[in-house]
């Protein structure tokens, strides 16, 4: 099924043929599960973990038969270390800080107020979930996807191309939201080029940019789920963000800016 000469095609030849791969597998399991499973909430999650599964067996599968890679997760940036664990909690921290900064901003102006603590349950969720999207998707955009542009394009180039292709695949909806939070496209591309500056500055390890996605993910989680802060109307959305999201305002927009144009400084100190 799989051929070395594979590795030598072009980016699209790769990138087809790894997807087709992927739904090939994906799809007979996945149509009976949206047919039958009544709970379209339960059969998102069923459906979605399994394309994931599918995806790591894969990528092993990959790294090994068509890069010829003995050990393909290490390569495409996971790994076991203390400096991969301190890499992590310095994303976290630093998500966690520029969140905070953005709520005492809004805060201080008026424009959100505190509510309550949220309880221990939502807490674990917060991080559960910030561990699961921030572990998924740079394993996915960071490490796979980043390792297949890298050997056709230069890092500048590869680095926008990364950072275009994560937003725009979160950006899919209906037109007519698309046209709304329009602002949030922005967001995502700077957030994308963010998390592919730490992968590069880690020398490709991708526990920053798990610990960086995961952290905002998270903070995220507990605004609008735990509902810690609650907007004081009336409020400027277009500081604030469209729905309260950070990625969709200038507050947030002002802050990715700074942290995506200072990284590549602190980097070459």
């Amino acid at each position: 099924m799989f051929r070395k000469s594979w590795g030598d095609r072009p980016l699209s030849g790769r990138l087809s043929r790894f997807v087709a791969l992927l739904l090939l597998v994906w799809l007979p399991l996945a149509i009976p599960i949206y047919a039958w499973v009544e709970d379209a909430n339960l059969a998102s999650i069923l459906g979605t973990g399994i394309l994931y599964l599918e995806f790591l067996i894969l990528l092993k599968l990959w790294g090994t038969r068509v890069y010829g890679r003995s050990q393909p997760f290490r390569a495409y940036g996971l790994g076991c270390s203390s400096r991969q664990v301190r890499e992590f909690c310095g994303g976290v921290l630093g998500a966690v800080a520029a969140m905070a900064l953005l709520v005492l901003i809004q805060v201080s102006l008026g424009w959100m107020a505190w509510q309550d603590l949220p309880s221990l349950r939502i807490l674990v969720e917060a991080m559960g979930v910030g561990l699961a999207v921030g572990f998924a998707e740079e394993l996915l955009f960071r490490g796979w996807l980043w390792d297949e542009l890298r050997r056709d394009y230069s890092q500048r180039k590869a680095l926008i191309l990364n950072g275009v292709i994560f937003a725009l695949l979160h950006f899919i909806k209906p037109p007519e939201e698309i046209l709304r939070t329009a602002p949030q496209l922005l967001g995502l591309l700077l957030l994308g080029v963010i998390l592919v500056q730490l992968t590069i500055r880690t020398q490709r390890r991708l526990g920053a940019a798990i610990g960086f996605h995961g952290g905002l993910v998270a903070s995220y989680y507990l605004l609008t789920v735990g509902q810690m802060w609650q907007p004081s109307p009336p409020y400027p959305v277009l500081f604030t963000g469209i729905d309260g999201n950070p990625l969709a305002g200038l507050l947030g927009l002002g802050m990715l800016l700074l942290i995506s144009v200072g990284l590549p400084r602190l980097a070459s100190q």
